[in-house]
């Protein structure tokens, strides 16, 4: 029986060689962000290849990861970028213990493929773009170059042979397997510089996380400006203020969603790696393109000095699965988008115009198409610069944002804008569509119970059964709940605040013992029954009855 011995040194070397992978990893991504401070934040190897790889994920796997991680898929993503890196960057380092000019060439690999994702995405400004990641790929193969050369024994001396020589003779002579091994050891222990391995690592782990850093602060510097101009905003008071609220409208029963939505918890779904921060005394919009008599240049300032509406909206998500959390309320302030875009010479479709569709681009890139018709057909769309009583947060699309009352977000709520182009359905794809969803998404009629959650435990008696119901720029007529299989019964209906408001409900249900499904359904204003049909949310959102299953005891 053969036994297989590992050499104690070429175990130690083949750990230092993949730390030698690790530490060219992160002097790679570190230099990287660094030279990104000269071109762009967004121009970094993560956050670009977090995003090429955003852009290019299926419809489907886009909204498993919205429904399983919710708002947390982009640091999920982030993690997993840099985990997989680290896994290749030991692997590189086991590889250039072997070959060593090849393990460098794999790390300039690397970089050829951030530079590719940084120039290919949208908001990219071209070749300048892919610096960051070729620079710092170049500073990563050169450090794994050198210290794989502190592991390696390019030739011996002769004292060295002769001493493996003899070493070897005596385990040969006497039979002992280790005394091979350890002949082995010594001569391979003399072959190479563990001290200068040691302090070059120490030197290249140094010296990275100091351009890291360095880095990140300068990459900082524009988001502080951002900081600044949004806390030096104050938002005029609007010529056309909301309504005050109906009493009724707000419901006081524990579990339910509160009318209006904090800004802190209000949903976010999009497809930024890292949020946007622009400066407000910066940020431009312009609006051009078909039909337009004049191109309209407007900096923020030219915004808050024309007439500001304000209006209760609430928005839904298309990935929001029934019964899901991405809907949500909240006082928006802003311009008129339908009067800028009269003020650009711009006419409706059914009046004329050549174009149909709006696109909207925002800093990152994205785009966004919203029917012409629905913009400027007498409906409270806007350029909104206020959310609740403060400017937009960032990750609500400081400083502008849009928002078309009665279609999902993304066909109608681009954040961070800087781009209005007036054109047509046939001439352009915009980014959903282009990943198979629908051109045109109306929000469909729903509700959702909120109060008793799935797998609750009440007790008998009377539960307090509420929720919401939302069908935007259409408005709520009738929410009925059903017990088991049992007939339906009509809810009681808060009062209605506007058409684009959702509208809470609730329901006095006198329950029994045991186990018990609840089901919801509404109707809209035009006497459209939520349908029962059940359908995911693409292409043009979910469908469906929500239900819960409870236990009373």
């Amino acid at each position: 029986m053969t036994t297989v011995r590992i050499s104690r040194t070429a175990l130690t070397r083949g750990t230092l060689a993949a730390l030698s992978g690790l530490l060219a990893g992160f002097a790679s991504l570190a230099f990287a962000e660094l030279v990104s401070a000269a071109v762009r934040p967004e121009a970094s190897p993560v956050t670009a290849v977090g995003g090429a790889a955003i852009d290019r994920t299926p419809a489907g796997v886009k909204d498993w990861a919205i429904r399983t991680f919710g708002e947390d898929d982009k640091l999920v993503l982030q993690l997993g970028i840099v985990a997989t890196l680290a896994l290749l960057a030991l692997a590189v380092g086991l590889l250039a213990l072997r070959h060593r000019r090849t393990g460098a060439a794999a790390v300039l690999l690397f970089g050829v493929v951030g530079t590719a994702a940084a120039v290919s995405r949208p908001d990219s400004t071209g070749l300048v773009d892919g610096l960051p990641s070729l620079l710092g790929a170049v500073v990563g193969a050169v450090l794994l170059y050198v210290l794989i050369g502190r592991l390696t024994v390019p030739h011996r001396t002769a004292g060295q042979d002769e001493q493996r020589e003899q070493d070897n003779g005596q385990g040969n002579e006497e039979g002992n397997e280790q005394g091979n091994e350890q002949g082995n050891e010594q001569a391979s222990e003399a072959g190479w510089d563990r001290r200068g391995f040691l302090v070059a690592a120490t030197a290249a782990a140094a010296a990275s996380t100091a351009a890291g850093a360095i880095g990140r602060t300068l990459n900082g510097r524009s988001s502080r400006d951002a900081v600044a101009s949004r806390a030096s905003v104050k938002l005029p008071a609007p010529a056309s203020p909301a309504k005050p609220t109906p009493a009724g409208a707000r419901l006081r029963i524990p579990g339910i969603s509160p009318f209006t939505t904090p800004n802190d918890t209000f949903y976010r779904v999009d497809t930024a790696l890292v949020v946007p921060k622009v400066d407000a005394n910066s940020w431009r919009l312009r609006i051009h393109g078909k039909g337009v008599r004049q191109d309209l240049e407007l900096t923020y300032q030219d915004l808050l000095n024309r007439p500001l509406i304000e209006r209760e909206i609430t928005l839904t998500c298309v990935s929001n699965e029934v019964g899901g959390p991405y809907v949500g309320h909240a006082r928006w302030i802003g311009v008129r988008l339908a009067d800028l875009l009269k003020e650009a010479g711009v006419k409706p479709p059914s009046r004329g115009g050549p174009a149909d569709q709006i696109v909207a681009r925002s800093v990152d890139g994205m785009t966004l198409g919203t029917p012409v018709e629905d913009v400027m057909d007498g409906r409270d769309a806007m350029l909104a610069v206020g959310m609740n009583g403060e400017p937009l947060p960032f990750v609500h699309g400081f400083p502008v944002r849009m928002l078309v009352p009665g279609l999902y977000g993304y066909v109608s709520a681009c954040k961070w804008i800087e781009d209005i182009e007036l054109t047509t359905f046939d001439a352009y794809d915009p980014y959903w569509v282009k990943r198979e969803w629908a051109r045109k998404a109306p929000i469909k009629t729903q509700s959702r119970i909120d109060t008793p959650k799935p797998f609750g435990r009440p007790e008998a008696g009377t539960v307090m059964v509420a929720g919401v119901a939302w069908a935007q720029h259409r408005g709520i007529e009738k929410v009925e709940i059903r017990v088991d299989e049992g007939p339906w019964r009509p809810a009681l209906l808060a009062e209605q605040d506007t058409v684009d408001t959702w509208r809470q409900w609730s329901y006095p249900w006198q329950a029994t013992p045991g186990g018990h499904t609840l089901t919801v359904r509404a109707t809209d204003r035009t006497g459209e029954v939520q349908t029962e049909r059940r359908t995911k949310t693409v292409p043009d959102g979910a469908s469906g009855w929500h239900s819960v299953v409870v236990t009373v005891d």
